[in-house]
């Protein structure tokens, strides 16, 4: 697989990801202040982002390891968007509903670098299929 479908298939699971993030901000956000529901609802898609990251971008198996890592390298996106929702929120004057989408679009190439370091690492063991894919593209 090349990077370039790496990248289609980041961004298909950034949008699902994103999806699932807005959709338990919202609902978290009933009952919770902004900041709470930002970081419970990041976690909880974080995990999905994990399998799907997995399963589909790079077509490797899941492992402990990797899973472990795995939040490390979402460490910068959590930054990244937690310094976002409060500036555009509190400095800026945006309005808390809107303000994680804007500032997730700044988290997007760091978290493909890092994530792909993970995932494709030099102790990663690949599916079948994907090592099909990558005998047939050299």
């Amino acid at each position: 697989m090349t990077v370039t479908w790496q990248v289609v298939r980041f961004a298909l699971v950034g949008a699902v990801n994103t999806g699932t993030y807005y959709g338990l901000y919202l609902l978290f956000g009933l009952r919770l202040p902004y900041l709470a529901a930002h970081v419970l609802a990041f976690l909880l898609s974080m995990v999905g982002s994990f399998f799907l990251t997995s399963y589909f971008t790079y077509r490797t198996r899941p492992t402990w390891r990797k899973f472990l890592l795995f939040p490390l390298t979402n460490a910068a996106n959590f930054v990244i968007t937690t310094v976002g929702v409060y500036v555009l929120v509190d400095l800026v004057g945006l309005s808390a509903r809107y303000a994680p989408l804007m500032a997730a679009a700044a988290a997007i190439p760091v978290t493909f670098l890092l994530s792909r370091t993970i995932m494709l690492g030099p102790d990663t063991t690949r599916t079948r299929e994907s090592l099909v894919e990558t005998v047939a593209t050299k």
